[in-house]
């Protein structure tokens, strides 16, 4: 596996496992993992299916001889997907009341929902508005 086919598989996993101060982007933190890793997971990780999950465990059993732009990296950036996955899981709860008062017809947690909230009406609560922002949807 060459480094940019290695590059597209850590995209692919990042993508498909659908945060500054808040949360960082999917496509950033694939773009760390791939410069920082790519010729570590093709080395080390061969063959580990497309998932988040089971690419960092490889990362984490073969520390001991990954680079050390790999080592340092790694982490951040499965990090940084965790949180992005966990702002999106909060929007639903968050925003529940938001939903109901601001896009009445929507059902909460639908992408219509998240796209009346995204277009950021007046009146949306503090908490909400912060979970939309986090969660990449604005």
């Amino acid at each position: 596996m060459n480094p940019i086919r290695a590059i597209s598989v850590v995209l692919a996993i990042v993508l498909w496992s659908s945060a500054s101060a808040q949360t960082v982007k999917f496509e950033d933190s694939a773009a760390l993992l791939g410069a920082s890793c790519a010729k570590d997971i093709d080395t080390n990780c061969r063959g580990v299916n497309l998932d988040a999950v089971r690419m960092k465990d490889c990362l984490y059993r073969n520390q001991d001889v990954l680079s050390p732009q790999c080592k340092s990296d790694y982490g951040r950036a499965f990090e940084a997907i965790a949180k992005r996955v966990a702002a999106r899981a909060a929007v639903t709860k968050l925003c529940e009341h938001d939903v109901a008062k601001l896009c009445p017809g929507t059902l909460k947690g639908s992408g219509e929902a998240i796209a009346c909230l995204a277009a950021g009406p007046r009146g949306i609560g503090i908490n909400c508005n912060k979970a939309v922002s986090e969660a990449g949807y604005r």
